[in-house]
């Protein structure tokens, strides 16, 4: 049965604490957090993972999600975070607990609340974490007055916690593991067959083979594999099984059968969609650069205008690895707009453009600024521009002469004064001299052209921004083993992303309130209104000045060098 935890208890342990001990826990993270985040979890979103019966009631949801959440932002494991909260007063003023012998969940209890959550989003596509996630960030967005007109995004490969398998490895294992759930009359009737892999173990079996083996070996798995599938396919009391589904994906994805002869797929037909560990089925393979990886990317949008003071990721992504930028981009951009319904530029780099996402994107009106172009540049540089007079007529300019463009059926054509070619320096790397001084195109022309010359477009001050998203996928990183998550899957990548998310822009929060708490304290009202007009006009007069007002805290500033950057904020 539901139950919610609204209400923070009258009484709590904080208040058997001297003095010092309640001061320090009023101004730490901790205390923060409860305010920030635990205390704005809406706990009715997760009323339907409990039964309407009369019955026991649940343990108080905002903990729970609050607690995934700490696991996040402090980096430890569910071993750690469970001493945490039962021997560590910060843990427990953060989930707002009033004892100091409660603990109000166990390991299980957690355990059970994400399997809850996989089952809701499985049956109504929605994850109510990234709900969470999406109301804490609306409503910081609107307490701290923030601009989401100008956004940035990009993404980053993120490794699935699994084991790296060969292509014959995988084979075994998935065999040995569709062995341990089957009953005792297919195993006697199949035994013999798997006997060479069981005894010894993909590791052991393939270690013992020698390089000139191994596709006499995948010609013998395949001939085991077909008779396996021959014999238990048309069973139903396997079906919905994690173990039999992986063997017979891998079956179909690792070999052929023509006239009731089995053989194994080339390698060159084999996919990054295939089957990468029997531990995690939706993990896929991808090489970027130099990078391997065997798992998902997570893209993460965040807000941008220089105004701001504080910057708040406003949309996160976790994808398959073997999805292109531009195709992620094109699935959020929609999901973004309606979050922000403000946004209207947006920075990212140039693997992220494309012919849809011009069209969407100029639907929706949005500017896309990529900082590098992708493809290969066209030696003779072309603009296409609209004239005004009609969204059907374009002016084209090429280094020497412009043109009007007419339409055609399906694109546009623009004809060139060839005796102005004729003269052209460029001429011999032209194309259009070469075609008679025709220049055809389409309207994904006019577009792709746009966003490449955006950029130019934008005061300067805007044009080196993107790169910051790029901190933004460190922090993500960081909370991983050298890029691999501690968990498998896409669900648990997701919640590890989202709570990973909340737990940054938190992070972001709570530094911000501090540094201008800090701020306030060193000065008095007059010298920071001083201090700030100062600022704009000379940072530098203030070191070399230092004026009266400002005497008796300038010894304290210069040694603390963070006060340093609180002071150029002041001065933005």
């Amino acid at each position: 049965m539901f139950k919610s935890n609204s209400q923070p208890g009258l009484f709590s342990f904080e208040m058997e604490l001297c003095k010092m001990q309640r001061d320090l826990l009023d101004t730490s993270k901790e205390k923060w957090f409860y305010n920030l985040i635990l205390r704005n979890v809406n706990e009715d979103n997760f009323k339907p993972l409990y039964s309407e019966k009369a019955s026991r009631p649940n343990v108080a949801v905002n903990i729970l999600v609050s607690a995934l959440i700490l696991k996040e932002l402090k980096g430890i494991s569910f071993d750690e975070l469970m001493e945490s909260v039962m021997f560590d007063l910060r843990f427990k003023v953060a989930l707002g607990l009033v004892s100091i012998d409660e603990v109000p969940f166990s390991r299980g209890t957690l355990f059970n609340f994400q399997n809850r959550i996989l089952e809701h989003e499985q049956q109504t596509g929605i994850n109510l974490i990234e709900q969470v996630f999406d109301n804490l960030t609306a409503k910081q967005i609107k307490q701290l007055s923030l601009k989401t007109d100008i956004q940035r995004t990009d993404s980053t490969l993120i490794s699935s916690n699994i084991r790296k398998y060969s292509r014959i490895q995988l084979l075994i294992e998935v065999m040995i593991r569709l062995e341990r759930i089957l009953d005792e009359t297919d195993k006697q009737l199949i035994g013999e067959q798997l006997q060479a892999y069981l005894k010894t173990g993909s590791d052991k079996y393939v270690y013992g083979l020698k390089s000139n083996e191994l596709p006499r070996e995948l010609e013998k798995l395949g001939k085991v594999y077909h008779a396996v599938h021959t014999q238990i396919s048309g069973e139903d009391k396997y079906t919905g099984q994690k173990e039999f589904i992986n063997f017979v994906r891998v079956y179909k994805e690792h070999f052929v059968v023509v006239n009731q002869e089995i053989s194994s797929k080339p390698t060159e037909e084999l996919n990054s969609g295939m089957l990468q560990s029997p531990d995690d089925q939706d993990a896929t393979y991808r090489k970027k650069k130099e990078q391997h990886s065997k798992g998902y990317t997570i893209n993460g949008t965040e807000t941008a205008n220089p105004d701001n003071p504080l910057q708040l990721i406003t949309d996160i992504a976790v994808n398959p690895n073997n999805i292109d930028d531009p195709q992620i981009l094109y699935n959020r951009i929609d999901k973004i707009k309606e979050k922000t319904p403000e946004i209207n530029e947006i920075h990212t780099d140039g693997g992220f453009g494309s012919e849809d996402n011009d069209k969407k994107l100029e639907a929706l009106k949005i500017t896309q600024i990529t900082t590098a172009v992708r493809g290969r540049e066209s030696e003779i540089e072309k603009k296409i521009g609209q004239t005004g007079q009609s969204p059907d007529v374009y002016m084209v300019e090429c280094p020497h002469q412009t043109a009007v463009s007419t339409p055609t059926k399906q694109r546009y054509k623009v004809r060139f004064d060839l005796n102005i070619c004729k003269e052209c320096p460029l001429k011999e790397k032209c194309q259009i001299f070469k075609n008679k001084g025709r220049y055809y195109f389409n309207r994904e022309s006019y577009l792709l052209g746009k966003r490449n010359s955006n950029i130019r477009n934008i005061p300067k001050e805007r044009r080196k921004i993107r790169p910051n998203v790029e901190a933004l996928m460190k922090e993500f990183k960081t909370r991983t083993r050298n890029g691999k998550t501690k968990v498998r899957g896409r669900f648990k990548t997701s919640l590890f992303a989202f709570n990973a998310g909340i737990a940054i822009n938190f992070g972001r929060i709570f530094r911000y309130i501090i540094e201008y708490d800090l701020i306030n304290e060193l000065f008095s009202p007059d010298a920071l209104v001083f201090l700030k007009n100062l600022l704009k006009n000379n940072l530098m007069f203030f070191w070399t000045r230092k004026p009266d007002c400002l005497q008796a805290n300038f010894g304290l500033i210069r040694d603390h060098t963070k006060y340093f950057s609180i002071l150029q904020t002041l001065a933005a």
